[in-house]
C-alpha cells in the first residue's frame, strides 16, 4: 500500500448538509495524490483532515449526473 496519500481541495462548491457531529457532506474539486482534480461528493471532518467514502467524477461524469438528476421528478 502507498504510505504517500495526498489530497488537496483545489475548490469548494458547497455543502449539501451537515451532521449532527459537525461533519460536512459536500461538494470539492480534489486532487488526489498530486493528479488531475476531480469532483468529489463526501463527508468530511469540520477541518477537511479526515474524509468518509465518496464519489468522485470527471467532468463528462457529472455532466451525466446532473442531466439524470435533472430528468427526475423530485417534488
Amino acid at each position: 500500500m502507498n504510505d504517500d496519500f495526498s489530497f488537496e481541495i483545489v475548490k469548494n462548491f458547497g455543502a449539501l448538509s451537515t451532521a449532527k457531529t459537525g461533519w460536512i457532506y459536500e461538494l470539492n474539486l480534489v486532487s488526489w495524490g498530486g493528479k488531475t482534480p476531480k469532483y468529489d461528493l463526501r463527508s468530511w471532518s469540520p477541518d477537511h483532515q479526515k474524509m468518509g467514502k465518496g464519489s468522485t467524477f470527471t467532468d463528462d461524469e457529472l455532466k451525466a449526473l446532473r442531466d439524470l438528476l435533472n430528468s427526475l421528478d423530485l417534488n
